[in-house]
């Protein structure tokens, strides 16, 4: 029985490392692009949705800065996650804007000293970060498993992927427990998942 994850934990870790040096070689400029396309796809996807959760991008991911700023000028309540290490869960807060952010554990930038507790019930929608995708909609994290855990606990949720486009494997290793995406979006596409 532990040989499969083990299996899945090598390859998982060999694919992270060649999906994070294709999100590398990207020129600054490149992801700024890029992002600003992700963004704009991404937009008219939530106009529903009042309470969206998302992530404080660092280099080189998806810029979400813009995406923060569009959401909070639209009068939506912006909710992004603190990592606790001790627990390996995810706490939320809402943000006023981006002034009370602070680099982080993972040099994740998060609202620490600002924090308004948010409860993931409240939550229309949540856009994750990935490392990597595929057609399936099977996600590729960072291999901690902070939102793998999240997501699992909260499954109502519509979850939102954001990538670039050189970021698709063909296939990544999953369990039947494992949260596909409803969404991924990249600066060329937006894929639909299957429910």
């Amino acid at each position: 029985m532990s040989a499969v994850p083990d299996r899945q934990a090598i390859e998982k870790k060999a694919l992270r490392e060649q999906v994070k040096a294709r999100r590398a070689a990207l020129s600054t400029d490149e992801i700024t692009e890029k992002s600003e396309a992700i963004t704009r796809r991404l937009l008219p996807l939530l106009d529903r949705a009042e309470t969206v959760m998302l992530y404080a991008s660092k280099p080189p991911e998806v810029e979400t800065a813009g995406f923060i700023d569009a959401l909070l000028a639209m009068g939506r309540r912006v909710v992004l996650p603190i990592i606790e290490k001790e627990t390996h869960t995810l706490r939320l807060s809402s943000i006023p804007d981006r002034s009370v952010l602070v680099e982080s554990t993972f040099h994740v930038p998060e609202p620490i000293g600002h924090e308004v507790q948010v409860a993931p019930a409240d939550l229309d929608a949540v856009v994750v970060p990935m490392v990597g995708f595929d057609r399936g909609c099977n996600r590729l994290g960072y291999g901690a498993g902070y939102y793998d855990r999240f997501l699992a606990a909260n499954p109502d949720r519509t979850v939102i992927g954001i990538a670039f486009s050189c970021q698709e494997v063909q296939s990544i290793p999953s369990e039947p427990f494992d949260r596909k995406m409803d969404l991924i979006i990249t600066e060329g596409e937006c894929i639909s998942c299957p429910p």
